[in-house]
């Protein structure tokens, strides 16, 4: 049976209120506006849209209003970001009853140097408690955040023992090395890439697509390479620029300069946004890199 590409999914930023609220009806309008310009899908509550720092009530408020926009569910990929399997077990489940087209299921964090065995095991409680309702799972390896690695023998592990639940892994290490590896051992799935420096080296090696902050900028960039696997020097030289601030606060300072809008530079604590000096420099590399044209939301 054939199974569809996975393509290009924006890492949606989050914009928030003055008062520290999250913005739904700008947080949908953003998320149509990437699906209108390339991206196959937008994932939530990932690392790029402080997730960590978004609450369970908050979530479905999110959901609700994109339902309400017309968003259509198939289109939305979830990351669930949890301590407890339990809690990881229902934010799972609530996506996947909405129609969720994915979830991005990152490891425990708090517990630092964890076993294989032990992650595995925690994976498991997971999997196991949604049953049969378990599909369409992305494994997310991000160690820089969670500290924890998942190697290319676990990921195997875990589709050994839920072979229909595992639907890809999405490689946010940074690791060439490690993303070979994995591309070798597991191409027959969805492999993702979060680093868009090797985007197009990952794709000529068979990645199906990524989940991608820069994908709040400009989508239709993105697209293109993942469609043809060339390599996009430019595009490569504002991620570095991106990735030498804080990343998070770097892409909202973005989207802000995309859209007009200076609503989208407000993090949630512990986050602080980022300087204008570097907010400047940062929208400066952007306009030599896209036309003005091309910059309207």
């Amino acid at each position: 049976m054939s199974r569809t590409i996975f393509g290009l999914s924006a890492a949606l930023a989050t914009p928030f209120h003055a008062d520290g609220s999250i913005d739904t009806a700008k947080a949908a309008r953003h998320a149509a506006w990437c699906l209108a310009n390339g991206c196959a899908s937008v994932t939530l509550f990932g690392t790029t849209g402080e997730g960590a720092s978004v609450s369970a009530a908050e979530r479905n408020t999110v959901l609700d209003a994109f339902q309400a926009a017309g968003i259509e569910a198939g289109k939305i990929v979830a990351c669930v970001m949890a301590n407890a399997s339990g809690d990881a077990r229902d934010q799972t489940a609530e996506i996947l009853r909405r129609g969720g087209r994915s979830v991005l299921l990152a490891p425990p964090s708090y517990f630092k140097n964890p076993t294989e065995d032990g992650v595995f095991a925690w994976f498991s409680e997971v999997l196991s408690a949604l049953g049969d309702e378990a599909r369409g799972i992305i494994l997310y390896n991000i160690p820089s955040v969670t500290a924890v690695e998942l190697s290319v023998a676990l990921v195997g592990r875990l589709r050994e023992a839920f072979p229909r639940a595992i639907a890809g892994v999405k490689d946010s290490s940074g690791n060439w090395t490690y993303t070979q590896a994995l591309l070798a051992a597991h191409k027959d799935i969805a492999i993702l890439i979060g680093d868009e420096r090797s985007l197009a080296a990952g794709i000529r090696m068979g990645a199906e697509g990524a989940i991608s902050g820069m994908a709040n900028i400009m989508p239709q960039r993105l697209s293109a390479l993942i469609a043809s696997g060339e390599d996009d020097a430019d595009l490569v030289s504002l991620v570095e620029a991106v990735v030498s601030q804080p990343v998070i606060p770097a892409v909202k300072a973005l989207i802000s300069a995309r859209t007009g809008e200076s609503e989208w530079l407000r993090v949630r604590p512990p986050l602080v946004a980022i300087s204008d000096a570097a907010a400047g420099s940062l929208t400066s590399a952007l306009a030599r890199l896209q036309p003005a044209s091309a910059a309207a939301a």
